[in-house]
């Protein structure tokens, strides 16, 4: 994600007098370190929740175990519950979440290494999630999360 992208990020939503809120599990705060090397992010961005644990997620998102237990942390499920989870717990009113296997173990037949589920959630209450499998090492997995969630977040209120 280009710098510039993310200062047009964050002058739209000034400009509406919206807030962001990120939840990470597999990028570890990756995406919340992009977005604070924004001067001014103090203005648009609210916090950065790394909820890397399954109970981590349950307690601070409120995705419930249920949800877990059923499909798996890592599935679109769990990723629009943290979107959605998030934005109701912080008051926000954008949300992105990301939930993955970055590797190099944890991996199965049906989610390998690489794969990726992102949220947003927008004010309308709406939330929207891509499924992604990326090639590369833990820290590429890691990387092409971080600009696919953001990249979807530009587009999602409407920079460019």
């Amino acid at each position: 994600m280009n710098h510039q992208s993310l200062i047009e990020l964050g002058h739209r939503l000034q400009q509406r007098s919206q807030w962001l809120a990120v939840a990470e599990s597999c990028t570890g705060g990756l995406i919340a370190a992009q977005i604070t090397d924004i001067p001014g992010a103090s203005g648009w961005f609210d916090r950065g929740v790394v909820s890397y644990s399954n109970r981590a997620k349950t307690e601070l998102l409120g995705v419930p175990e249920a949800l877990i237990a059923a499909h798996g942390a890592v599935s679109g499920e769990v990723a629009r519950a943290m979107a959605a989870g998030l934005r109701q717990r912080a008051g926000v009113h954008w949300t992105v979440a990301v939930t993955g296997v970055a590797g190099p173990g944890g991996g199965t037949p049906d989610k390998p290494v690489g794969t990726v589920w992102i949220a947003w959630a927008g004010p309308d209450g709406s939330v929207d999630a891509a499924h992604c499998l990326f090639n590369g090492d833990r820290a590429s997995v890691r990387l092409q999360t971080v600009e696919r969630a953001l990249h979807g977040l530009v587009r999602q209120v409407g920079v460019g």
